[in-house]
């Protein structure tokens, strides 16, 4: 988690400057942003919430359908990421919410990309996605990349909203 900390303090940094509100969706980052994230001191001033959704089966059981518009979307693409972050973003009733999802590794993921590949997005008044390859299959080391470009990401629009 050490390695995410800066990117965290940034973002929480912008987050209590324009008093507005995030909530975290993580899969294969497993909680690593969120712990970044609220280990930023005042982290209650812009920290709502976060979920690890780590399996299908939570996904169906923790995610208010309503609110995700998944439908024809691939798994594991920009265009899905970015309807989940979309959705978390209502469902929490934040100014902000950004997602992730990926194969970590060792192994692949079962929607078929390989170890080392994630998407990352945002929304928020400036909303964006991003596709991830590592090209490794070192899972902890994934996790850290992966988690560091979902905070990048996330400074990148806060910045831009800022301008």
């Amino acid at each position: 988690m050490d390695a995410l900390l800066p990117f965290a303090s940034e973002v929480a940094e912008l987050l209590k400057s324009r008093e507005e509100k995030i909530a975290v969706g993580e899969s294969s980052v497993g909680g690593l942003v969120s712990a970044a994230l609220v280990a930023q001191p005042g982290a209650s001033a812009f920290f709502l919430g976060a979920t690890v959704i780590y399996t299908r089966e939570a996904g169906r059981v923790l995610r208010d359908r309503s609110t995700l518009k998944l439908e024809g979307l691939e798994p594991l693409t920009p265009e899905f990421a970015q309807a989940m972050a979309d959705g978390f973003k209502i469902q929490m009733g934040s100014d902000w919410a950004t997602s992730e999802m990926g194969a970590a590794g060792p192994a692949g993921s079962p929607y078929g990309p390989e170890p080392g590949t994630a998407v990352v997005a945002v929304s928020g008044p400036v909303s964006r996605a991003k596709l991830i390859e590592t090209g490794i299959g070192d899972r902890f080391q994934n996790m850290r990349l992966f988690g560091m470009a979902q905070l990048k990401l996330l400074a990148e629009c806060l910045e831009e909203a800022s301008a």
